[in-house]
């Protein structure tokens, strides 16, 4: 009879490995689904969480939990306004009764408008800069006469073809518009300009090390922060016979800078090259490259509710009562996160001890019920297993309000990366990836904090030349927006004549041939 009941148990267990590899297959094809439990099941796993967490017991106070609203999309009501900072061009439209006998013969009642958007074709613009040599009259003619000419206004780099405008153009379209250099080629010759992609791409090798202090200084002012979002995604290489692998690494200080990587392997040496010096907590996805890290006691690791979470999402298929168990009291902690999301760190802190902690151990007290009740290697038994192993990393939040559940919010950035290697496909060399890196670094950095990044690449380019290196931080997104209002800001870009010309506030002169 043992012998039947351990074929029984070995049979059902490859049974479950089957139907986990025909999911797996399934999501390759068909892309991953929104972890997230339709309505109905939702309010099922609510009321079980209820049941679960004893609130029958008259003298317990139960935690809050809210429940689970259905949202709907809202139909629309009309055209959106369009923005009134688009340039506008007023055109009015007349009867042919009034075009024939002439507006004073009729009296205006009244008007409507209406609004029509149009699009000029955007153009690249040359700017001949004369600079006349001048010799003073009266000079006596037998010495060495003195000539004066003005130094031309610096470039990004010198003696370059392109101007801050175009450069700024060529870095938004391939690293937030992930347009590939064969893609940007044609679109440059369409406009009538001849660009090859070797250029292009020498420029940005070039505008690299122009940029490569500010980088330094905002990689230095984010390892000041008291805690750190941390993630990594791979990238090929292109190489002679078959591409090899790298990597794309995102280090976010949330509310100052989103910062990228890219190393050639993915170990603890290229951790160590990262996060080196740094003191604090560093939220992360479990993997084994940071484990080295925390052994000091420098750094603190903050595990991820969103990745426990998804190994349940996996065993639903197979183990649905289990599963639905283990996402209702994952769900209650990001409802109460939800709720408190723009709470004070203390206050949020505050609630997190009071409703929050209860769920936590009932959470684990209930894995380590159910931990000899599944089968081995099962999607039930390996999401049972990553939450106990990441017992104390999970609860880490408990202990400082600051601190988030999960790590989406670095996983959200490295999109970037993905996305764009859907598009260009592999990287040329590992020197190309230290300039991706860089410029998604302050573009991401840009659109963190609500700023126009294609603007912000061209005023960076016009002010890094000659900005003062112990000020360069100043001039990282997180602290633009002031830097924009000091004087000496405003003078430096308004003397900046390829500035004035992008803006139009210099006329555009064509000579006739």
């Amino acid at each position: 009879m043992d012998r039947v009941t351990a074929e029984r148990d070995q049979y059902r267990k490859l049974y479950l490995e089957m139907l986990e590899l025909c999911r797996k297959l399934e999501r390759g094809f068909v892309g991953p689904k929104r972890e997230k439990l339709s309505p109905g099941d939702a309010q099922v796993t609510m009321s079980l969480l209820g049941m679960l967490l004893g609130r029958e017991a008259a003298n317990a106070a139960p935690p809050v939990v809210e429940e689970v609203r259905v949202h709907t999309r809202q139909k629309p009501t009309g055209r959106r306004p369009l923005p009134d900072d688009l340039p506008r061009v007023d055109l009015e439209v007349l009867p042919l009764e009034v075009q024939r006998g002439g507006l004073d013969a009729y009296d205006r009642i009244g008007e409507d408008v209406t609004e029509t958007v149009e699009w000029r074709r955007a153009s690249s613009v040359v700017v001949r800069m004369h600079k006349p040599k001048f010799a003073l009259k009266g000079r006596d003619r037998t010495a060495e006469t003195k000539i004066l000419q003005a130094e031309p206004p610096e470039l990004p780099i010198p003696r370059c073809i392109a101007g801050p405008g175009l450069l700024a153009e060529t870095i938004v379209r391939r690293w937030l518009d992930h347009m590939p250099l064969h893609r940007m080629e044609r679109m440059f010759a369409r406009g009538g300009l001849p660009l090859s992609r070797s250029t292009i791409c020498g420029w940005h090798f070039a505008l690299a090390d122009l940029v490569k202090p500010l980088l330094t200084a905002m990689w230095q002012d984010a390892l000041t922060a008291p805690y750190l979002c941390s993630d990594a995604t791979g990238v090929l290489v292109q190489a002679r016979e078959k591409c090899r692998r790298g990597h794309f690494w995102v280090v976010a200080a949330p509310e100052r800078h989103v910062l990228f990587a890219y190393t050639p392997k993915h170990d603890g040496a290229a951790v160590d090259d990262l996060l080196s010096g740094y003191k604090g907590t560093l939220v992360v996805d479990a993997h084994a490259v940071y484990n080295h890290l925390f052994k000091s006691g420098d750094v603190v690791e903050a595990g991820c509710w969103a990745h426990a979470r998804r190994y349940w999402f996996k065993a639903l298929e197979t183990d649905p009562d289990r599963a639905r168990q283990a996402l209702a009291f994952i769900g209650a902690l990001f409802i109460l996160e939800r709720a408190h999301a723009t709470a004070a760190p203390d206050q949020r802190l505050a609630v997190r001890k009071l409703e929050a902690r209860p769920i936590v151990e009932r959470f684990f007290a209930w894995c380590d019920a159910e931990v000899d009740r599944v089968l081995d290697e099962t999607p039930s038994a390996k999401a049972i297993g990553y939450a106990r192993n990441q017992r104390v990393a999970l609860s880490r939040f408990l202990e400082d309000g600051r601190i988030p559940i999960h790590n989406n919010f670095s996983e959200r950035e490295l999109r970037r990366e993905a996305l764009g290697r859907k598009n260009w496909m592999f990287l040329g060399t590992d020197e190309g990836g230290d300039v991706n890196a860089a410029f998604t670094s302050l573009l991401a950095s840009c659109q963190l904090h609500e700023i126009e990044p294609g603007a912000y690449i061209r005023d960076l380019f016009c002010l890094l030349p000659s900005w003062p290196a112990r000020r360069v931080l100043e001039l990282a997104p997180v602290n633009w927006n002031k830097t924009l209002e000091q004087e000496d800001t405003q003078q430096r870009l308004a003397a900046n004549v390829y500035r004035q010309v992008v803006l139009g506030e210099i006329d555009e002169h064509r000579t006739s041939k």
